[in-house]
């Protein structure tokens, strides 16, 4: 029997031609993955809590929650995922629960988790409906003060990306960058398959209005890179302890400035389930 195709076969397609399980332990991707737990950390009950990663990929994340003592379950589309994600549960002694789903239909109980992680689903779901949907079904599924943790991508990711490496005269690159910028909507040009599969590009205020409209409590929307990866020699200058401290400071210190928030590629919008929210 066939299972069910629980997201588009594009970003399917994507994934089972790139590397989920390494992009986090090379370039940016290590200081992502280090500075996502570190965000992430801000909002961790100190008890053993019921945290659910929606979109965790190949639970890296999962694992370390797990190895914190917490009860984790990972939700997760992609079957490639999914099989690299059982075999890292395997050799834990705190198992996460892996399982097969995607963010508009979750199988929880209601008010079930203490903390949500939606970590692919904000950028993957090019539909506003689609968003509001997989929104819905995390506060759902979320316990009265509980905590969502939104991972999104900003508008100004490929635009800037472009500038500091001549990409954005390319002509399809440049159209696509005007796409992002002026819908949000995210297609990667054929002649640039390595770029994302098909994606939405949140505004902050956007992103923002996503989660207030659905009558959650905003709490902060915090920076994941900053600005700090604009520094020339970024990867050379985070090898060296002293200028990676710089570097670092300068992140927490702009995390939750408005005004310089689109300068990171990827930013965490933290809200909280109140009663009033129902």
């Amino acid at each position: 029997m066939k299972s069910k195709q629980l997201i588009s076969r594009n970003i399917e397609d994507f994934y089972n031609k790139a590397s989920e399980e390494t992009r986090l332990e090379k370039g940016m991707g290590i200081i992502e993955f280090e500075r996502i737990k570190s965000l992430i950390e801000k909002y961790i009950p100190s008890t053993t809590s019921k945290i659910i990663d929606i979109g965790g990929g190949t639970g890296k994340y999962s694992e370390w929650l797990a190895r914190k003592g917490h009860q984790v379950y990972l939700v997760e589309p992609v079957f490639k995922h999914l099989q690299i994600a059982k075999q890292r549960t395997n050799k834990l002694k705190n198992k996460f629960q892996v399982k097969s789903g995607e963010s508009k239909e979750l199988d929880f109980p209601n008010k079930f988790a203490d903390l949500i992680i939606l970590h692919g689903p904000l950028y993957h779901l090019q539909k506003k409906e689609d968003r509001d949907i997989s929104i819905k079904e995390a506060k759902r599924v979320l316990k009265n003060n509980g905590i969502i943790l939104g991972f999104a991508i900003n508008y100004t990711a490929s635009t800037l990306v472009g500038l500091l490496n001549g990409l954005i005269h390319k002509k399809s690159f440049f159209e696509m960058c005007k796409s992002e910028l002026t819908t949000g909507i995210h297609n990667p040009p054929d002649d640039f398959p390595w770029l994302l599969a098909e994606a939405y590009y949140h505004k902050p205020e956007q992103l923002k209005n996503e989660f207030i409209n659905q009558e959650l409590t905003y709490l902060n929307t915090y920076a994941v890179e900053g600005m700090a990866w604009l520094d020339k020699d970024y990867f050379t200058n985070m090898l060296n302890n002293k200028k990676k401290k710089n570097l670092m400071d300068l992140i927490q210190i702009t995390e939750n400035d408005s005004y310089i928030l689109p300068f990171s590629p990827h930013m965490m919008i933290a809200v909280k389930k109140t009663k009033n929210g129902k």
